[in-house]
């Protein structure tokens, strides 16, 4: 194991904001909310109102901007096979 591994930090952040995504929507889910509906109530509008601040989802997912958001999910859904 002496290659060296280079790291792109990029990749760290969109797979950070996914996660986020992700337990965001399980959160709404929880509380009975369609997640799909809200999380892109919330994208499209910009009103944190759309996220429960149940378990502080409302506060993880204002922490990055909405492009960046929809550019990680766009992305994820054209490189699915």
């Amino acid at each position: 194991m002496n290659d060296t591994k280079i790291y792109d930090s990029n990749e760290f952040q969109n797979e950070y904001v996914s996660s986020v995504v992700k337990e965001v929507a399980e959160i709404l889910e929880e509380r009975g909310y369609n997640p799909t509906n809200q999380i892109v109530g919330y994208l499209m509008s910009g009103d944190p109102g759309y996220i429960s601040s149940h378990k502080e989802a409302r506060n993880k997912i204002t922490l990055f901007d909405r492009t960046k958001i929809l550019e990680i999910l766009v992305e994820e859904f054209l490189t699915k096979k």
